[in-house]
């Protein structure tokens, strides 16, 4: 793995499905927004990958270089960044989130 934070944030970014760039872990998140990202992610039962930010900081502030995005955390999925906890808690509310995993095969069966 390269030392250079933008080549590993892109390295981490191709290599997984659906990856969430956040505060804390899974299981202890470090900030509300972070909980709910990892709530949401949790209801629609799609397997996902994490980074904590706060372990790395050259990930955490070259990751909002990588995607001109000033807040964590940040969604990716299939590499294409999708958004903070607000517009993951919009879309998941409007149903466009699940719909989105499911176009790349991502979203849990039944």
């Amino acid at each position: 793995m390269t030392e250079d934070p933008q080549a590993r944030i892109g390295e981490l970014v191709a290599n997984n499905d659906v990856l969430l760039f956040m505060k804390g872990s899974p299981l202890f998140p470090q900030c509300g927004f972070s909980s709910r990202a990892v709530a949401i992610l949790d209801h629609l039962g799609v397997s996902y990958e994490s980074v904590d930010v706060l372990q790395d900081q050259g990930i955490r502030q070259g990751i909002k270089q990588f995607s001109d995005w000033p807040t964590i955390p940040q969604l990716y999925v299939k590499g294409e960044f999708v958004g903070g906890s607000d517009i993951m808690m919009e879309m998941y509310e409007a149903g466009e989130l699940a719909q989105l995993l499911e176009q790349h095969g991502l979203a849990k069966a039944g």
